[in-house]
């Protein structure tokens, strides 16, 4: 099993929207495909800046591999995802609102009981 962390540091400005987007299109698509969403997550305003992350689970990098492959060849899905960069001016202006998108993947540290 391996987890993928992903997170950014938004705007408020673009927050409510962004968690609708996520919710609406980025989510139903992930899972279509076998991605397995653990949770999401957002901590509170702080000098005008939230942190959101989300922690999805996969069996194997190859999975995460084989799913994003698939969500990324989608037409309909990648032409909602366009369709609300367009909302914003395009995903350039988004960098406006986008502190900061990165990722990693971590591992569990618990042993079983």
């Amino acid at each position: 099993m391996i987890y993928r962390r992903k997170m950014y540091r938004v705007s408020p400005r673009i927050l409510e929207d962004f968690n609708l987007h996520f919710n609406k299109t980025l989510l139903p698509t992930q899972l279509k495909y076998g991605s397995r969403l653990v949770g999401r997550w957002m901590t509170n305003e702080t000098n005008g800046e939230v942190d959101v992350f989300a922690i999805w689970e996969y069996d194997s990098y190859e999975e995460y591999e084989r799913i994003e492959a698939s969500v990324r060849s989608d037409e309909a899905h990648m032409k909602r995802v366009q369709d609300w960069y367009g909302k914003w001016g395009g995903r350039e202006n988004l960098k406006e609102h986008f502190y900061k998108i990165d990722q990693d993947f971590i591992n569990n540290t618990v042993t079983d009981c």
